[in-house]
């Protein structure tokens, strides 16, 4: 039924493109698919507008711009069309995809109105992605900038304390040689008064001119080079990478700061030409001042810089958003819309599961008394003597220390596990997918299209090509019978990062089924699930890499977000730059899929932030971090200090919930979170964009305030229940784990990513993912055979014992990293 309303489906939208366009718009179209050079096989007009670029190299960055003044021109005359189509960015994505992994020819053959639909859905996906990269350029390049700034005014600052510390003591030894010059004149009795008033005068003079010397050399010292000199200097490698990118994006008008939309239209209608007219109100009055140079000049290079740095910061705050853009527009536009919501509020309440919230006041006195019942049994506990792991200091600074769980003395479960044989990897992954039928998940892009699949081995060599960082070239030509270009063919129709996600959740499914997977559980009705990053270094330029000095040195890197639960199923990955927080992506982890449905969720300090607290709270789950320089967190309540002050607590609270900020906020709140439950627009995407407007936005200040009461409800039963936090610890040590585990895995190229983009990286992350499970799997159904064939009950209480205290994620006896060749 599905597969021909699909196409039923697809070519009605072809019909729709072919009727809506005039002869020159199809012949522009159909010049996407002539070569540039008759000579090369590979000049191909369309071919040449696949690649982009991730790099901020100047070169690099006007082929970006050249390939976005071209696509965006069509994209502008094909624009009415594509309205008329009503697509999905999904769907924009998915034609857009086909022409990107299609060849030429393949494309060719298609019908004209299918091919015209393909090609404007390639021409709109291009157009957003460009914009959004040529953005996280500026942005990237931007950084960079004011960092190098910062660093060498410190470098500056440092260099002339040393000089004024030198300039000090020779001033000090110069006082010091006067004056004893001066007491040896006094001292002589040779000399009478009219004779040592020349001399202490002569004396006095060589140390004024000494003094004149160095006041002089300490004026020159002090000089220095200020931030704003420093920021100059960076102007012209700046102006090179991002001169053209500010010039030719099309920023949106509605804009919450009209003083630098203002100097933004100047910069743009005047080509990047700047003079003293330029508009100047968007800057602070010390940027103003800094503008002028002691020559009564006007310094050009340095209002560009600040131009450039006023943009970037707009952009991530949300106050300058883009037209045409994916990642860069107003935070409404992510969102249910109002008029939308307003219209449809219960229906949509309903489906998110959130009428429980409807009414804020209802939810605020629950709050109120849950929150006073959490501080009477916590200060009540310290009070009688029952949490001896909490100390309150001298200067009333709370310490709570964690005592490790004793361990159980057994054998180790490796004592278990095959001794004399390693398990290859390609046995491990067709003995799971014999069990699993993972490889069905793996489906070709076009799939309305009926074909015979390829060889099992194919697929495996490509999970292992990702997921080991070999390269999918490398390990076709180290193989034995795999066809390099069948892998390569295989690799760019099958593994979509959907594709290999789904084929993660059938693994998962299947060994949730196991009966031994539930040992592991502490309490049956409650699944504790942890997060973390993991830094790895890239190979090549990727905007989805910054430089990090304490993980990567001079280099840049990614983070790698991995989600486990109790059992060790590892159910959901994400690749961030490295500058980024984490707490971001929490939520996609939590919402993945139906397999792992989490309770109590923990993650380290970068994965938490009270937005976080107050989201989770609309789930369903509990939020546990382990929050680093606890003490130092204030605590809030409904009620004022001094109330429990009166009852002598210890544990009190700094602030007082302010209720009508949530009130004023709260069905933003519920459209926030209903927009999230929804998947309308994945939550970290909102939370970014929502992040960064921190300082403005109300949703914002409610969702935080909000989160403070959560986040004080998770505190005080953090002091009190010390098995609660001994879970904690023990869940977010399998994240740590989980880490080594990966290391051990991604062998083939020093844990880097061989990859550049985002999407790439992820889809190596997922198979990496994918190659772990399968050997956790593997080690389920090992354990679980073993079991099932022990007759012996003693050796089998043994084993029941050693798999409940120690861990199914271990792979010693798992070769990793195929065979050597000596024939």
């Amino acid at each position: 039924m599905i597969i021909p309303t699909l196409n039923h489906h697809q070519e009605t939208l072809g019909e729709t493109v072919f009727n809506s366009l005039n002869e020159n718009q199809r012949l522009k179209l159909d010049s996407f698919l002539e070569k540039e050079d008759e000579n090369l096989d590979w000049s191909y007009r369309l071919t040449l507008f696949k690649k982009t670029y991730q790099s901020t190299k100047p070169l690099k960055i006007r082929a970006n711009l050249d390939d976005l003044k071209a696509l965006q021109q069509l994209y502008l005359e094909f624009h009415p069309v594509i309205t008329k189509l009503n697509l999905s960015a999904a769907s924009v994505r998915h034609y857009a995809y086909l022409v990107i992994k299609s060849q030429i020819p393949q494309i060719s053959r298609r019908s004209v109105p299918i091919r015209y639909l393909y090609l404007i859905a390639f021409i709109a996906y291009q157009t957003f992605k460009l914009n959004d990269m040529l953005i996280d350029t500026l942005l990237q390049t931007v950084k960079n900038a004011t960092n190098s700034a910062e660093r060498r005014q410190k470098e500056a600052y440092f260099e002339e304390r040393e000089k004024r510390s030198e300039s000090f003591n020779t001033f000090k030894q110069n006082i010091f040689e006067t004056l004893s010059a001066i007491q040896h004149i006094v001292d002589d009795n040779q000399l009478n008064n009219n004779q040592k008033i020349p001399l202490i005068s002569q004396a006095l003079d060589a140390e004024k001119t000494k003094l004149e010397t160095l006041i002089s050399s300490e004026k020159k010292t002090q000089h220095g080079q200020d931030y704003f000199e420093a920021l100059e200097d960076q102007s012209l490698k700046l102006q090179r990478r991002v001169s053209d990118i500010v010039r030719q994006i099309q920023f949106d008008k509605n804009s919450s700061n009209p003083a630098l939309f203002k100097a933004l239209e100047h910069y743009q209608t005047n080509d990047a030409n700047i003079d003293k007219n330029a508009p100047t109100d968007f800057l602070k009055p010390e940027e103003r001042t800094a503008l002028i140079s002691k020559e009564e000049k006007f310094r050009t290079s340095l209002y560009k810089v600040l131009l450039f740095v006023h943009v970037a910061e707009a952009i991530k705050s949300g106050a300058l958003n883009l037209i045409h853009s994916e990642k860069y527009r107003p935070l409404d536009d992510y969102l249910i819309s109002k008029k939308d919501w307003q219209n449809n509020r219960a229906e949509y309440l309903e489906r998110a599961k959130l009428t429980e919230f409807a009414n804020c006041k209802t939810v605020l006195d629950s709050f109120k008394l849950t929150l006073d019942e959490q501080y009477q049994k916590t200060n009540q506990n310290f009070k009688a003597g029952k949490n001896p792991y909490l100390s309150v200091r001298k200067n009333s600074t709370v310490h709570v220390k964690t005592p490790k769980q004793e361990e159980v003395e057994c054998l180790p479960l490796k004592a278990f596990f095959p001794a004399r044989k390693y398990i290859p990897m390609v046995e491990v992954l067709a003995t799971v997918n014999q069990a699993t039928k993972f490889l069905d998940e793996f489906e070709h892009w076009q799939s309305k299209y009926r074909r015979e699949k390829p060889a099992a081995k194919t697929f495996f060599a490509g999970i292992m090509g990702y997921g080991c960082d070999i390269g999918h070239r490398k390990l076709a030509q180290i193989s034995n019978q795999i066809n390099e270009n069948e892998l390569e063919n295989v690799v760019r129709w099958y593994f979509s990062l959907q594709n290999v996600q789904a084929a993660n959740d059938r693994i998962l499914q299947f060994t949730s089924q196991l009966d031994l997977s539930k040992i592991y559980q502490a309490k049956q009705e409650k699944l504790h699930t942890s997060s973390d990053g993991q830094k790895r270094e890239t190979e090549g330029e990727s905007l989805n890499a910054n430089y990090s000095f304490k993980y990567f040195g001079q280099n840049k890197g990614s983070s790698t977000v991995g989600f486990i639960d109790a059992r060790n199923f590892m159910w959901y990955s994400t690749v961030i730059s490295s500058a980024e927080r984490e707490a971001a992506y929490v939520i996609d982890g939590l919402m993945h899929n139906n397999v792992v449905k989490s309770d109590i969720h923990s993650t380290d300090t970068h994965g938490y932030s009270e937005v976080i607290f107050a989201s989770t709270y609309f789930f369903g789950l509990e939020f546990a971090p382990r929050i680093k320089g606890l003490h130092k967190q204030n605590l809030y309540a409904f009620k004022p200090r001094k109330h429990y002050e009166e009852q002598e607590f210890v544990l009190l609270p700094t602030n007082c919930i302010r209720e009508s900020i949530i009130e004023n906020d709260w069905d933003d709140i519920l459209r926030f979170i209903a927009t999230i439950q929804l998947k309308i627009t994945s939550a970290s995407q909102l939370f970014r964009r929502l992040n960064s407007y921190s300082k403005q936005h109300s949703l914002y200040q409610a969702l935080k305030e909000f989160g403070e009461i959560t986040k004080s409800l998770f505190i005080l039963k953090y002091y009190d229940d010390c098995a609660f936090r001994q879970s904690i610890e023990a869940q977010l040590n399998k994240i740590e784990s989980s880490n080594k585990f990966s290391k051990a895995v991604s062998f083939g190229h020093s844990n880097e990513f061989l990859q550049s983009e985002k999407e790439q990286q992820e889809i190596a992350e997922t198979c990496r993912r994918l190659i772990k499970n399968a050997i956790i799997c593997w080690n389920y159904l090992y354990l679980s055979r073993e079991l099932a064939a022990e007759k012996n009950e003693e050796r089998k209480a043994k084993l029941l014992e050693a798999i409940e205290n120690g861990s199914v994620m271990t792979w010693a006896h798992f070769n990793l990293h195929g065979e050597f060749d000596f024939s």
